[in-house]
């Protein structure tokens, strides 16, 4: 089960909600909601926070119009879960919204789809890719550990939580009651 939660930093401070991640499918898609969340200014900071079970936690950070910038307390467990990969992707080169991608997904090698090669190379280089074709992500975090220092959480802090994360995220950001009203 997930959890998900955006957190709007406003002139008045933090606003929180509670989203469905239902129609998101790529980093893109989850940028645009956190823009769409944003209740003042363009250039409002927005955090979308997601938790899968206190399996793996993502903190991704939307500045007004600038990229993404994401972290991934776990990439190797989020890899294996439909949001957490479109993280771990993101974060390890796979661009889901790149139309050329659609032609690497094509098997060009000459054998009918499903049937091998004969090459044992290929089975070693499946299991070391997602089911997206990316890479599989180490294990441990992934992404920028600064994505909150200047709010208040230093890397440190950020690469020692586990359980009960995004409560003590919230916590030092000044914004714990906010977030455990839409929990």
């Amino acid at each position: 089960m997930y959890f998900a939660a955006l957190l709007a930093r406003t002139e008045d401070g933090w606003e929180a909600s509670d989203t469905e991640l239902d129609d998101v499918e790529t980093l893109s898609d989850l940028a645009d909601l956190a823009r769409e969340a944003s209740p003042g200014a363009d250039d409002e900071t927005v955090l979308v926070f997601i938790e899968q079970e206190d399996v793996w936690f993502g903190v991704i950070r939307v500045d007004g119009e600038e990229d993404p910038r994401i972290y991934v307390s776990d990439a190797a467990a989020a890899a294996r879960s439909s949001y957490g990969e479109i993280l771990t992707s993101a974060l390890i080169g796979g661009d889901d919204d790149d139309p050329d991608d659609d032609l690497d997904a094509l098997d060009l090698d000459g054998t009918e789809e499903g049937e091998p090669d004969g090459g044992s190379d290929d089975l070693e280089a499946d299991s070391a890719e997602t089911a997206s074709g990316h890479p599989a992500p180490p294990p441990g975090p992934l992404g920028e550990v600064g994505v909150l220092s200047d709010l208040g959480l230093s890397d440190k802090e950020l690469l020692s939580l586990t359980s009960d994360a995004l409560s003590e995220i919230a916590d030092a950001l000044g914004a714990a009651e906010i977030l455990e009203a839409v929990r």
